[in-house]
């Protein structure tokens, strides 16, 4: 039995990259509590809470595949382009960035300053097939979308089947 989806995910250990799908059933329950619990701490804003890996907030991710690509789209509200950085490797996909705001406001009675930084980070481990070469990022509007089409031979073919009646 593989283990690899019951290990924690430690600072500077990289997780193992598993085939989606692969019928084991620890790997599908492991996943259904990240969902579980990514769609319990969506409407909380602690960022304690929402901690990801080496102590990194973890940005929501939107996963979306058709037959001829796989779409990754994450809000990154806070965080600029030039500290974005994305890496994919051996179907390994890494966002991460650095977060930094400052707020200033004077009046005649005070004069408040406030600065928020933090490290965002989240990796996913996406299907086998994937044309790592031609992959494309854009990032607008707080909203990073990364295209990756899949290799000619990993494209489904799909038939119509005919349904017969009783």
């Amino acid at each position: 039995m593989a283990t690899h989806g019951l290990m924690p995910d430690l600072p500077g250990r990289r997780a193992a990259p598993t085939p989606m799908g692969n019928g084991n059933p620890f790997d599908s329950l492991h996943r259904e509590i990240d969902r579980l619990f990514d769609d319990f701490m969506r409407g909380i804003d602690v960022p304690f809470l929402r901690g990801g890996e080496g102590g990194a907030l973890r940005p929501d991710i939107d996963v979306a595949e058709t037959d001829a690509e796989v779409v990754v789209t994450a809000d990154l509200p806070g965080v600029d382009e030039k500290d974005l950085e994305v890496t994919l490797a051996d179907n390994l996909l890494t966002i991460s960035g650095e977060k930094k705001s400052e707020r200033e406001e004077k009046t005649k009675e005070y004069h408040r300053l406030e600065r928020a930084f933090g490290r965002v980070q989240r990796s996913i481990t996406l299907p086998e097939g994937l044309d790592e070469n031609k992959v494309a990022a854009t990032f607008k509007n707080g909203v990073l979308t990364v295209t990756i089409p899949k290799k000619p031979e990993a494209k489904r073919a799909s038939r119509k089947i005919p349904i017969k009646t009783g």
